[in-house]
């Protein structure tokens, strides 16, 4: 009986703390931000001027980007990429996961060449997470494009808790630590290790993070600070940009 009434108060706790780490994604829901009508086709795809006119910008550039998922689940999380131009091309090349594609039996990685690497994701402005320009972005992007080719997940697709294009990012930051990427709490998937790996770096490189199939685990790096994940959702602070992690709500810096 007793060793019942301990789990039941245990169960009560975590249920608990589940209800109040979800006031974050309700409170984004309650905000009115999210456009929860327009049809995903149409809406705003066009570049925001955050990535440098190749045409004015002859050095190497490096970016990450992170915006919010369509509809409801944008309460949650969001999508990232990365664009790179080597020094003196007139393009970028961009990399994502396109979880339709493997839900169809297909490559869930996508290769783009060419389109502006800084556009709306269907209605969402995209975040700026990583800008990196010159002879040390150079660098990073023979590494990247052997990290992209690595990646072990290009046929298997899982929103939650991953591999998402979250967890593609986060995977890529990992085999280059020199992007300093500090993904949000927002970036559901970025946890997810694999079904048998448990410890890995933090995506910055700054860190380290203990992982249980990206449902639960803890980050503690110089970046990201200390990150707690339930389910999922990340909360915890960080004492680097005095900033509070947030789930739904994302990273707050001065917060504290």
């Amino acid at each position: 009986m007793r060793a019942w009434l301990r789990w039941r108060w245990w169960l009560a706790r975590l249920l608990a703390l589940v209800a109040l780490l979800l006031l974050g994604p309700i409170g984004v829901l309650a905000s009115g931000k999210l456009d929860l009508d327009t049809p995903w086709h149409s809406r705003e795809r066009s570049a925001t001027g955050q990535a440098p006119d190749p045409a004015i910008e002859q050095r190497a550039v490096v970016q990450v980007y992170g915006a919010r998922i369509v509809r409801w689940r944008g309460a949650f999380g969001i999508h990232p990429w990365i664009a790179v131009k080597r020094a003196g091309a007139d393009t970028y090349t961009t990399w994502q996961i396109m979880g339709w594609r493997a839900r169809y039996g297909g490559n869930a990685l996508m290769e783009g060449h060419g389109d502006a690497p800084d556009t709306h994701w269907y209605g969402a402005y995209p975040q700026l997470l990583a800008d990196h320009r010159g002879p040390a972005a150079e660098a990073m992007i023979d590494r990247i494009e052997a990290a992209v080719a690595r990646y072990p997940w290009t046929h298997r697709y899982g929103l939650w808790p991953g591999p998402n294009s979250n967890t593609f990012v986060a995977w890529v930051a990992r085999e280059v630590p020199e992007l300093r990427l500090d993904l949000p709490p927002t970036a559901i998937g970025k946890d997810y290790l694999g079904a048998t790996q448990f410890v890995a770096s933090a995506p910055s490189g700054t860190g380290w993070q203990l992982s249980l199939l990206g449902l639960a685990g803890i980050t503690l790096a110089r970046d990201e600070g200390l990150e707690l994940n339930l389910l999922g959702l990340g909360f915890g602070v960080d004492l680097d940009d005095l900033a509070l992690r947030l789930p739904g709500v994302g990273k707050l810096p001065g917060s504290l």
